[in-house]
């Protein structure tokens, strides 16, 4: 038995018909669910690789598209997205794999899909090819595709103090004018989740980017404003958002 058809087997076993229906309401996803959560469908996944090990790379590209063009419930395309980033396979996350990114994004089009493939995946590749993910990335962030964009805000996100904040302001700033809430919480999302690392990079270009919605600053100072009402003062670091601009 292969990899996609183990893997649905092992679904199949899983399935919660009631909760697949809440899943795909919330989704609104037009594929149907079998009704297995993320974490339990990442442990069955897991299991299915590691019993079913892939010769090469391009055994692990065909099954991850075999996984995901074949898919008849969206879990399937969870699992393709475990497959993309599985451990024991992350050295074939190289620079040549940026096409099959671009298709699991594109043909994706949603953000259960489009987030896990950027935090991981794509910020996989990003720390270990830098120089070309960080032009691929430019790129897409003025790309006309909204879930591209996206994936480029969200590649660093658990970057923490390997992010590299002059990718992430050129990330950002194209799309600070665009009303695509995706972009918009997006946006949000990435100076959050770094201000934990910098906080004063994250004020300061909060301060100096006066286009950015409501939305995006919220979500940007929402665990600073929360230190402060606690009476806390985030430390300086070294780092500017001055000197990123």
């Amino acid at each position: 038995m292969n990899v996609r058809n183990s893997v649905i087997a092992a679904l199949r076993d899983a399935a919660d018909p009631l909760r697949a229906a809440r899943q795909q309401a919330y989704m609104k996803s037009e594929m149907p669910f079998f009704g297995v959560g993320v974490p339990q469908c990442r442990q069955i996944a897991g299991r299915v690789f590691s019993t079913h090990p892939l010769a090469d790379a391009q055994a692990w590209e065909t099954a991850i598209l075999d996984l995901w063009r074949k898919a008849a419930h969206r879990e399937e395309r969870y699992a393709a997205v475990e497959l993309l980033h599985f451990r024991r396979y992350s050295r074939w996350l190289e620079p040549t794999r940026v096409p099959l990114i671009e298709e699991l994004v594109v043909t994706g089009a949603w953000w259960d899909y489009v987030d896990a493939i950027a935090s991981r995946g794509v910020g996989t590749m990003l720390a270990a090819h830098p120089r070309p993910m960080k032009a691929a990335l430019r790129a897409w962030a003025k790309d006309d595709d909204i879930w591209k964009r996206r994936t480029a805000i969200l590649a660093q996100l658990r970057a923490r103090r390997a992010t590299d904040t002059k990718l992430l302001a050129d990330a950002i700033r194209p799309s600070i004018g665009m009303s695509e809430f995706f972009l918009r919480k997006g946006i949000g999302w990435a100076l959050r989740e770094y201000s934990k690392t910098d906080p004063v990079w994250v004020t300061e270009f909060v301060a100096t980017h006066a286009g950015l919605s409501e939305l995006s600053r919220r979500e940007a100072l929402k665990h600073l404003r929360r230190g402060k009402a606690d009476g806390c003062r985030p430390a300086r670091t070294r780092r500017s958002a001055a000197g990123a601009v």
